[in-house]
């Protein structure tokens, strides 16, 4: 099958592998993977478990699971996904590109996060999805949304609960465009991704372990490549981050909160599906 053969055997004993059909890279792992009573999501402290009853319906309405390298995407803009998502782990990064070929990262995706709901809609993605690290993803048919929406009024709550949630962060990031200087759009950046890190327990010790280059931060906040670097640079001197390629850590996310000047009713606890 490829260079994902032994990547995806121990999928194989549980479940078919097939090559994803959506638009984006990885391999779709049907019927396998973690059973959803098992799911690592609920060792997360920051996210709210589903209730057994409501587990057991998820685990009838899952697809299988979805495993993608650093640097694949999950789907690309312009198509429709067969599958919705949720992420299991992993970062995602989320972007829009330009017919001149300029991109836009629009935000980053962490473990509980639910992924491509406009494919619910049966609407072209605005966006790409593209994994920052290896990731896996429990997928779930599109086609069959609506049976979600029609049976399971608490996780269609809990869906509109995330898109609210993802409609705040989209502000917080509009805000940093509009009115935060470069130190502050970067320092408020860190503190998003580092908090999102230690809720969904992947950064341990505060630190998160995360490639994001220059360049993607310079993409992500609107900056120049000379600029980005000067304003790291800044930040460590500072002692507010300390953003290296694979790394980024905030020694005290109060106060670079502070400098920021971030609302902290932007981080709480979340539910997932």
């Amino acid at each position: 099958m490829g260079r994902d053969d032994a990547d995806y055997s121990a999928g194989q004993d549980a479940g078919r592998v097939v090559q994803n059909q959506s638009g984006g890279g990885g391999y779709l792992v049907l019927n396998g993977g973690q059973p959803c009573l098992a799911c690592p999501l609920a060792k997360c402290e920051a996210l709210h478990q589903p209730p057994p009853d409501v587990r057991n319906w998820i685990a009838a309405f899952r697809h299988g699971e979805m495993r993608f390298t650093r640097g694949e995407q999950v789907f690309a803009q312009g198509t429709r996904p067969t599958f919705l998502y949720t992420v299991l782990s992993g970062v995602l990064m989320r972007t829009r590109l330009l017919e001149d070929g300029r991109r836009q990262i629009i935000n980053f995706m962490f473990p509980g996060d639910f992924v491509g709901l406009q494919a619910a809609l049966d609407a072209e993605m605005s966006h790409t999805v593209e994994a920052l690290t290896n990731a896996t993803l429990c997928t779930f048919a599109r086609e069959k949304f609506f049976d979600l929406v029609a049976q399971q009024p608490r996780l269609s709550f809990d869906l509109t609960w995330l898109a609210a949630h993802e409609e705040a962060a989209l502000e917080e990031h509009l805000v940093s465009l509009g009115q935060r200087n470069a130190r502050e759009r970067m320092a408020a950046l860190a503190v998003f991704l580092v908090q999102r890190g230690i809720d969904t327990g992947i950064a341990p010790g505060g630190v998160l372990a995360l490639t994001v280059t220059q360049g993607q931060i310079a993409d992500m906040l609107g900056l120049s490549l000379v600029h980005t670097n000067r304003t790291l640079q800044t930040l460590r001197r500072m002692g507010l981050v300390d953003w290296t390629l694979s790394t980024i850590s905030v020694p005290d996310i109060a106060a670079a909160k502070a400098y920021a000047k971030i609302d902290g009713s932007t981080f709480s606890s979340r539910p997932y599906i």
